[in-house]
């Protein structure tokens, strides 16, 4: 079966480049990116440029326009995100079938999540992006639901026969389990839907000239703004405690946090958990997840899964984070 990106060579990379007025001086460098593929690409007489090769049909074109737009509407108020391009008024190009955009490049390093004070920037940031986010929804973009990561993921699974058959009755029955409890979590905590990066992990994050930026805007949607803090928590208890409390802290500088949104962590982290097994299920075709997740095809893999939804099960159980 022939993959997505079976077509998009180095040339046919090199050439979209330059189908914009750019000329290379013809290296490239293959940078970290599954989804997508992402480029490094030299410029003469310039700095290197980057290129996101979008993968074909995942997104609409309204769909990746809107995520642009939201980036743009981001940085009109100086909020540090990294944009596209804008080339002629636009920001999504197509060559030879691919849909793609160019962005500057931009260095940094990753900031420390034991810092309290980048705990506080991080806060403030995330607070300015969804006084943003709050202003509109949007309407081409998915909600990050319990049907969408949760039960369409676990149909896939088992419409593919992803999982190894002696662990298919373990596995599915704590996950049905467990989005059962989600979905009880959900009822019982209504919450507000707003535009969020959605996808807010330390790897897209870059600290730089004493700022934070946030990158990869790719996975935006609507959804819980607890989502877009979750997972700069980690540790036992008291350390998860005192990293929100850091967070909130910045946050409340720029938008109000809804405390009522503290149940859903642990529903927001069973999602993710089943939602991220499903991705790589959908993506096996593509021959860069067999070489980069060997694992994800082994029994060991699934037999984990089994045990850390069990965990997640009664994580579910355990009183919710709280403000003091």
């Amino acid at each position: 079966m022939s993959h997505p990106f079976a077509q998009l060579t180095p040339d046919t990379v090199l050439d979209a480049v330059e189908s914009l007025g750019f000329v290379s001086d013809a290296r490239t460098l293959t940078l970290n990116s599954y989804e997508n593929r992402v480029f490094q690409i030299g410029i003469e007489d310039g700095v290197p440029l980057i290129a996101k090769f979008y993968r074909p049909g995942r997104w609409s074109d309204e769909a990746i326009l809107e995520e642009h737009q939201f980036s743009l509407e981001l940085v009109e108020r100086d909020i540090p995100v990294i944009p596209p391009m804008v080339i002629d008024g636009r920001t999504l190009f197509e060559f030879a079938g691919f849909r793609f955009s160019l962005f500057r490049r931009f260095g940094g390093r990753a900031p420390e999540m034991d810092d309290p004070d980048h705990l506080l920037m991080l806060g403030r940031l995330v607070g300015r992006l969804h006084a943003v986010g709050a202003m509109r929804p949007f309407e081409h973009r998915p909600e990050l639901s319990v049907q969408a990561f949760g039960h369409d993921s676990l149909a896939w699974l088992r419409e593919h026969d992803c999982v190894p058959e002696s662990l298919r009755p373990a596995y599915f029955s704590v996950a049905d389990d467990l989005l059962a409890r989600v979905e009880d979590v959900y009822q019982a905590h209504p919450h507000a839907s707003i535009r969020l990066h959605g996808d807010l992990h330390v790897g897209n994050l870059l600290w730089r000239d004493d700022s934070l930026y946030m990158v990869d805007m790719d996975d935006c949607r609507q959804g819980p703004a607890i989502q877009d803090l979750w997972m700069m928590l980690s540790g036992e208890r008291d350390q998860r405690q005192g990293q929100l409390a850091e967070l909130v802290e910045g946050y409340n500088e720029f938008h109000d946090f809804d405390p009522r949104q503290l149940p859903l962590i642990e529903s927001l982290r069973s999602l993710r958990l089943i939602h991220y097994s499903a991705w790589l299920a959908r993506r096996w075709d593509d021959p860069a997840f067999p070489m980069h997740f060997p694992w994800f095809a082994s029994e060991r893999y699934w037999a984990e899964q089994v045990l850390t939804l069990r965990e997640q099960r009664a994580a579910l159980d355990e009183p919710p984070l709280r403000l003091f």
